[in-house]
Protein backbone atom coordinates (compact mmCIF):
# COMPACT_ATOMS: atom_id res chain seq x y z
CA UNK A 1 0.00 0.00 0.00
CA UNK A 2 2.71 2.35 0.97
CA UNK A 3 4.57 1.41 -2.41
CA UNK A 4 1.47 2.25 -4.24
CA UNK A 5 1.20 5.61 -2.51
CA UNK A 6 4.71 6.32 -3.27
CA UNK A 7 3.88 5.43 -6.68
CA UNK A 8 0.92 8.12 -7.15
CA UNK A 9 2.83 10.89 -5.40
CA UNK A 10 5.72 10.06 -7.78
CA UNK A 11 3.58 10.04 -10.37
CA UNK A 12 1.31 13.82 -9.79
CA UNK A 13 4.59 15.13 -8.86
CA UNK A 14 6.74 14.70 -11.90
CA UNK A 15 3.10 15.75 -13.79
CA UNK A 16 2.88 18.97 -11.68
CA UNK A 17 6.50 19.55 -12.44
CA UNK A 18 6.13 19.19 -16.25
CA UNK A 19 3.07 21.29 -16.01
CA UNK A 20 5.09 23.98 -14.58
CA UNK A 21 7.93 23.87 -16.58
CA UNK A 22 5.31 24.44 -19.77
CA UNK A 23 4.05 27.43 -18.35
CA UNK A 24 7.55 28.80 -17.19
CA UNK A 25 9.01 27.94 -20.99
CA UNK A 26 8.26 30.48 -23.82
CA UNK A 27 5.17 28.59 -25.99
CA UNK A 28 7.68 27.10 -28.84
CA UNK A 29 9.51 25.58 -26.73
CA UNK A 30 6.76 24.55 -24.48
CA UNK A 31 5.01 22.75 -27.38
CA UNK A 32 8.63 20.76 -28.29
CA UNK A 33 8.22 19.48 -25.17
CA UNK A 34 4.90 18.21 -25.35
CA UNK A 35 5.57 16.52 -28.64
CA UNK A 36 8.53 14.99 -27.14
CA UNK A 37 7.00 13.84 -24.43
CA UNK A 38 3.77 12.26 -26.71
CA UNK A 39 6.72 10.96 -29.24
CA UNK A 40 8.40 9.14 -25.80
CA UNK A 41 4.79 7.40 -24.89
CA UNK A 42 4.71 6.23 -28.96
CA UNK A 43 8.25 4.76 -28.40
CA UNK A 44 8.11 3.11 -25.13
CA UNK A 45 5.09 1.66 -26.17
CA UNK A 46 6.85 -0.05 -29.36
CA UNK A 47 9.50 -0.66 -27.46
CA UNK A 48 7.14 -3.46 -25.87
CA UNK A 49 7.06 -5.34 -28.68
CA UNK A 50 10.19 -4.35 -30.60
CA UNK A 51 12.39 -4.50 -27.80
CA UNK A 52 10.98 -6.77 -25.11
CA UNK A 53 9.82 -9.54 -27.22
CA UNK A 54 12.00 -9.24 -29.81
CA UNK A 55 9.59 -8.76 -32.73
CA UNK A 56 9.57 -6.51 -35.44
CA UNK A 57 6.04 -4.28 -35.98
CA UNK A 58 6.20 -1.27 -38.52
CA UNK A 59 2.33 -0.88 -38.10
CA UNK A 60 2.51 1.82 -34.99
CA UNK A 61 1.23 4.73 -37.23
CA UNK A 62 -2.17 2.74 -37.98
CA UNK A 63 -2.78 2.20 -34.06
CA UNK A 64 -1.82 5.67 -33.81
CA UNK A 65 -4.63 6.75 -36.13
CA UNK A 66 -7.50 4.35 -34.93
CA UNK A 67 -6.77 6.10 -31.35
CA UNK A 68 -6.61 9.53 -32.39
CA UNK A 69 -9.60 9.18 -34.66
CA UNK A 70 -12.10 7.13 -32.40
CA UNK A 71 -10.52 9.28 -29.62
CA UNK A 72 -11.68 12.98 -32.03
CA UNK A 73 -15.07 11.52 -32.92
CA UNK A 74 -15.99 10.06 -29.19
CA UNK A 75 -14.78 13.62 -28.27
CA UNK A 76 -16.68 15.66 -31.15
CA UNK A 77 -20.05 13.84 -31.58
CA UNK A 78 -20.34 12.48 -27.90
CA UNK A 79 -19.35 14.06 -25.50
CA UNK A 80 -19.24 17.60 -26.83
CA UNK A 81 -21.42 18.69 -24.26
CA UNK A 82 -18.69 18.83 -21.02
CA UNK A 83 -16.92 21.13 -22.91
CA UNK A 84 -18.62 24.15 -21.26
CA UNK A 85 -16.07 24.29 -18.35
CA UNK A 86 -12.33 23.66 -18.58
CA UNK A 87 -12.68 20.65 -16.02
CA UNK A 88 -15.48 19.39 -18.33
CA UNK A 89 -13.32 19.66 -21.09
CA UNK A 90 -10.79 17.51 -19.58
CA UNK A 91 -13.49 14.82 -18.20
CA UNK A 92 -14.12 14.75 -21.98
CA UNK A 93 -10.39 14.11 -23.28
CA UNK A 94 -9.77 11.02 -20.79
CA UNK A 95 -13.01 9.17 -21.74
CA UNK A 96 -12.26 9.80 -25.49
CA UNK A 97 -8.58 8.71 -24.60
CA UNK A 98 -9.67 5.78 -23.09
CA UNK A 99 -12.39 4.69 -26.22
CA UNK A 100 -9.19 5.20 -28.01
CA UNK A 101 -7.01 2.79 -26.17
CA UNK A 102 -9.72 0.60 -26.03
CA UNK A 103 -10.50 0.78 -29.99
CA UNK A 104 -6.65 0.56 -30.97
CA UNK A 105 -6.29 -2.51 -27.87
CA UNK A 106 -8.73 -4.56 -30.20
CA UNK A 107 -7.22 -3.31 -33.79
CA UNK A 108 -3.97 -4.92 -31.90
CA UNK A 109 -5.90 -8.31 -30.83
CA UNK A 110 -7.51 -8.63 -34.41
CA UNK A 111 -4.01 -7.65 -36.31
CA UNK A 112 -1.65 -9.59 -33.68
CA UNK A 113 -3.89 -12.58 -33.16
CA UNK A 114 -3.14 -14.06 -36.60
CA UNK A 115 0.14 -11.93 -38.02
CA UNK A 116 2.13 -12.85 -34.84
CA UNK A 117 2.46 -16.43 -35.72
CA UNK A 118 4.76 -14.92 -37.97
CA UNK A 119 8.24 -13.88 -37.25
CA UNK A 120 11.14 -11.24 -38.49
CA UNK A 121 10.70 -9.76 -42.00
CA UNK A 122 7.08 -11.18 -42.54
CA UNK A 123 5.67 -9.86 -39.41
CA UNK A 124 6.92 -6.59 -40.07
CA UNK A 125 5.47 -6.64 -43.90
CA UNK A 126 2.06 -7.72 -42.23
CA UNK A 127 1.68 -5.41 -39.52
CA UNK A 128 3.42 -2.38 -41.98
CA UNK A 129 -0.09 -3.45 -44.70
CA UNK A 130 -2.03 -2.95 -41.33
CA UNK A 131 -0.86 0.55 -41.01
CA UNK A 132 -1.74 1.41 -44.68
CA UNK A 133 -5.16 -0.21 -44.86
CA UNK A 134 -6.03 2.03 -41.67
CA UNK A 135 -5.21 4.96 -43.57
CA UNK A 136 -6.74 4.46 -46.58
CA UNK A 137 -9.79 3.40 -44.86
CA UNK A 138 -9.61 6.87 -42.87
CA UNK A 139 -8.99 8.18 -46.22
CA UNK A 140 -12.16 7.33 -47.71
CA UNK A 141 -14.60 7.82 -44.69
CA UNK A 142 -16.24 11.08 -45.25
CA UNK A 143 -17.55 11.98 -41.44
CA UNK A 144 -14.23 12.12 -40.15
CA UNK A 145 -13.02 14.20 -42.61
CA UNK A 146 -11.60 11.94 -44.96
CA UNK A 147 -8.73 13.22 -47.33
CA UNK A 148 -9.25 16.80 -46.46
CA UNK A 149 -8.49 15.92 -42.45
CA UNK A 150 -10.78 16.05 -39.27
CA UNK A 151 -10.85 19.84 -38.69
CA UNK A 152 -12.32 21.50 -35.27
CA UNK A 153 -10.67 19.29 -32.71
CA UNK A 154 -11.17 21.03 -29.25
CA UNK A 155 -6.55 21.57 -28.07
CA UNK A 156 -7.54 19.96 -24.54
CA UNK A 157 -3.80 18.15 -24.12
CA UNK A 158 -2.04 19.23 -21.27
CA UNK A 159 1.59 18.84 -20.42
CA UNK A 160 0.25 17.74 -17.06
CA UNK A 161 -1.96 14.60 -18.52
CA UNK A 162 1.24 13.97 -21.37
CA UNK A 163 3.93 13.55 -18.94
CA UNK A 164 1.33 11.50 -15.97
CA UNK A 165 0.74 9.05 -19.24
CA UNK A 166 4.39 8.92 -19.72
CA UNK A 167 5.36 8.14 -16.21
CA UNK A 168 2.70 5.85 -15.47
CA UNK A 169 3.97 3.93 -19.01
CA UNK A 170 7.70 3.84 -17.54
CA UNK A 171 6.51 2.94 -14.21
CA UNK A 172 3.79 0.10 -15.41
CA UNK A 173 6.47 -1.53 -17.89
CA UNK A 174 9.74 -1.58 -15.37
CA UNK A 175 6.65 -3.42 -13.52
CA UNK A 176 5.70 -5.72 -16.16
CA UNK A 177 8.79 -6.72 -17.30
CA UNK A 178 9.94 -8.01 -13.34
CA UNK A 179 6.40 -10.01 -13.37
CA UNK A 180 6.16 -13.64 -14.78
CA UNK A 181 5.06 -12.20 -17.95
CA UNK A 182 7.66 -10.11 -18.38
CA UNK A 183 9.94 -13.00 -18.27
CA UNK A 184 8.45 -15.04 -20.27
CA UNK A 185 8.47 -12.36 -23.41
CA UNK A 186 12.37 -11.52 -22.69
CA UNK A 187 12.59 -15.61 -22.62
CA UNK A 188 10.88 -15.10 -26.15
CA UNK A 189 13.03 -12.41 -27.21
CA UNK A 190 16.29 -14.49 -26.21
CA UNK A 191 15.05 -17.90 -28.31
CA UNK A 192 11.17 -18.38 -28.87
CA UNK A 193 12.43 -22.10 -30.04
CA UNK A 194 14.23 -23.08 -26.57
CA UNK A 195 10.84 -20.68 -24.95
CA UNK A 196 8.11 -22.87 -26.56
CA UNK A 197 10.23 -26.02 -25.46
CA UNK A 198 10.07 -25.04 -22.11
CA UNK A 199 6.13 -24.65 -21.99
CA UNK A 200 6.05 -20.60 -22.45
CA UNK A 201 2.80 -20.15 -25.36
CA UNK A 202 4.53 -17.82 -27.17
CA UNK A 203 1.61 -16.19 -28.92
CA UNK A 204 -0.24 -16.04 -25.79
CA UNK A 205 2.50 -13.53 -24.71
CA UNK A 206 3.39 -12.10 -27.95
CA UNK A 207 -0.27 -11.36 -28.45
CA UNK A 208 -0.77 -9.87 -24.94
CA UNK A 209 2.14 -7.74 -25.64
CA UNK A 210 0.99 -6.40 -29.00
CA UNK A 211 -2.32 -5.58 -27.27
CA UNK A 212 -0.49 -3.69 -24.72
CA UNK A 213 0.90 -1.55 -26.70
CA UNK A 214 -1.29 -0.61 -29.23
CA UNK A 215 -3.32 0.46 -26.46
CA UNK A 216 -0.87 3.15 -25.34
CA UNK A 217 -0.26 4.01 -29.10
CA UNK A 218 -3.95 4.47 -29.25
CA UNK A 219 -3.95 6.63 -26.19
CA UNK A 220 -0.82 8.75 -27.69
CA UNK A 221 -2.55 9.54 -30.90
CA UNK A 222 -5.60 10.69 -29.09
CA UNK A 223 -3.15 13.07 -27.09
CA UNK A 224 -1.46 14.01 -30.34
CA UNK A 225 -5.02 14.72 -32.13
CA UNK A 226 -6.30 16.56 -28.94
CA UNK A 227 -2.68 18.87 -29.16
CA UNK A 228 -3.54 19.63 -33.05
CA UNK A 229 -6.67 21.45 -33.94
CA UNK A 230 -6.60 19.25 -37.27
CA UNK A 231 -5.40 15.95 -38.05
CA UNK A 232 -5.27 14.35 -41.94
CA UNK A 233 -4.47 10.78 -42.68
CA UNK A 234 -0.65 11.80 -44.11
CA UNK A 235 -0.29 12.32 -40.39
CA UNK A 236 0.21 8.61 -40.08
CA UNK A 237 1.17 7.16 -42.81
CA UNK A 238 4.44 4.99 -43.16
CA UNK A 239 7.67 7.18 -42.19
CA UNK A 240 5.52 7.97 -38.77
CA UNK A 241 6.01 4.29 -38.38
CA UNK A 242 9.63 4.58 -39.43
CA UNK A 243 10.34 7.29 -37.27
CA UNK A 244 8.86 5.62 -34.16
CA UNK A 245 11.29 2.67 -34.88
CA UNK A 246 14.01 4.64 -35.21
CA UNK A 247 13.46 6.00 -31.76
CA UNK A 248 13.43 2.30 -30.71
CA UNK A 249 16.84 1.51 -32.09
CA UNK A 250 18.42 4.76 -31.79
CA UNK A 251 17.94 4.41 -27.49
CA UNK A 252 18.44 1.09 -27.44
CA UNK A 253 16.34 -2.04 -28.35
CA UNK A 254 15.09 -2.97 -25.09
CA UNK A 255 15.82 0.24 -23.00
CA UNK A 256 13.10 2.00 -21.93
CA UNK A 257 14.90 5.13 -20.49
CA UNK A 258 16.45 5.06 -23.72
CA UNK A 259 13.58 5.20 -25.78
CA UNK A 260 12.47 8.32 -23.90
CA UNK A 261 15.44 10.21 -24.72
CA UNK A 262 16.19 8.93 -28.30
CA UNK A 263 12.41 10.31 -28.68
CA UNK A 264 13.14 13.93 -27.05
CA UNK A 265 16.46 14.12 -29.01
CA UNK A 266 14.56 13.29 -32.67
CA UNK A 267 12.05 15.64 -31.73
CA UNK A 268 14.76 18.67 -30.68
CA UNK A 269 17.35 18.11 -33.32
CA UNK A 270 15.36 19.23 -36.35
CA UNK A 271 14.55 22.21 -34.83
CA UNK A 272 17.74 23.07 -33.06
CA UNK A 273 19.58 22.95 -36.88
CA UNK A 274 16.73 25.22 -38.20
CA UNK A 275 18.65 28.69 -37.87
CA UNK A 276 21.42 26.50 -40.40
CA UNK A 277 19.17 27.16 -42.70
CA UNK A 278 19.39 30.91 -42.02
CA UNK A 279 23.29 30.78 -42.54
CA UNK A 280 23.64 28.43 -45.60
CA UNK A 281 20.29 29.08 -47.29
CA UNK A 282 20.12 25.70 -48.00
CA UNK A 283 17.73 23.62 -45.87
CA UNK A 284 20.24 20.88 -44.49
CA UNK A 285 18.59 20.24 -41.14
CA UNK A 286 17.49 16.22 -42.21
CA UNK A 287 21.03 15.77 -43.94
CA UNK A 288 22.49 16.22 -41.02
CA UNK A 289 19.52 14.86 -38.51
CA UNK A 290 20.72 11.80 -41.40
CA UNK A 291 24.23 11.66 -40.92
CA UNK A 292 23.67 11.92 -36.59
CA UNK A 293 21.76 8.78 -36.96
CA UNK A 294 24.46 6.63 -39.37
CA UNK A 295 26.94 7.73 -37.08
CA UNK A 296 25.24 6.43 -34.46
CA UNK A 297 24.64 3.00 -35.66
CA UNK A 298 28.06 2.71 -36.42
CA UNK A 299 29.44 4.36 -33.33
CA UNK A 300 26.54 2.61 -31.07
CA UNK A 301 25.09 -0.02 -33.06
CA UNK A 302 23.17 -1.54 -29.93
CA UNK A 303 21.70 1.74 -29.60
CA UNK A 304 22.68 4.49 -27.07
CA UNK A 305 21.58 2.51 -23.51
CA UNK A 306 22.05 -0.93 -25.23
CA UNK A 307 19.72 -2.85 -23.05
CA UNK A 308 20.72 -1.09 -20.17
CA UNK A 309 18.23 1.16 -18.17
CA UNK A 310 19.49 4.92 -17.68
CA UNK A 311 18.40 4.58 -13.60
CA UNK A 312 20.53 1.21 -13.53
CA UNK A 313 23.59 3.08 -14.53
CA UNK A 314 23.50 6.19 -12.75
CA UNK A 315 22.95 3.69 -9.81
CA UNK A 316 26.11 1.80 -10.81
CA UNK A 317 28.13 4.62 -10.56
CA UNK A 318 27.05 5.98 -7.58
CA UNK A 319 27.75 2.64 -6.18
CA UNK A 320 31.49 2.51 -7.60
CA UNK A 321 32.30 6.07 -6.31
CA UNK A 322 31.52 5.00 -3.03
Amino acid sequence: MNSNLKLILVLLGVSAAAQGLGMILPEYYARLFLEGSINAILAVALNLVNGLSGQFSLGQAGFMAVGAYVSVSVDVFLLSSLHGSPAGAQIALVLSLAAGALASALAGYLVGLPSLRLRGDYLAIATLGFGEIIRVVILNIQAVGGARGFIGIPTTTTTFLVVFVLVLCVLLTHRFVMSSHGRALLAIRENEIAAEAMGVNTTYYKVQAFVVSAAVTGVAGGLFAHHLSIITPSSFDFMESVTIVVMVVLGGMGSVSGSIVAAFLITFLPEALRPLQDITHVDLRMVIYSLVLILMMLLRPKGMFGRKELWEMVKKRAAGSR
